[in-house]
């Protein structure tokens, strides 16, 4: 499984967070708009990146089980669903 995102699409995503974080509140930015965009670009690089090894863990797992479950049935898609919320929790990300 390859990047989830392009190069581009990432780079359009960071612009489009960084205007939604200018329009809040909550926060000022301090400093150059590319330092905070480079920030934004890594987090959701880290991000796919780590969505990436847990699909594959999740994966791995299922494809583990003695008796073999159609990928794309019903249960695959709910052991699917309940091992992924597995590994979030493993991981502290969910």
């Amino acid at each position: 499984m390859g990047p989830l995102l392009s190069d581009d699409k990432q780079t359009h995503l960071s612009h489009v967070i960084l205007q939604a974080l200018q329009g809040t509140s909550e926060g000022t930015l301090s400093g150059a708009s590319t330092q905070a965009l480079k920030e934004i670009k890594r987090i959701l690089a880290d991000s796919m990146k780590a969505e990436e090894q847990i699909h594959r863990a999740v994966r791995s797992r299922l494809l583990s089980y003695s008796r073999r479950i159609p990928e794309g049935s019903s249960e695959w898609d709910v052991l699917y669903e309940k091992t992924y919320r597995e590994e979030l929790r493993k991981r502290q990300l969910g």
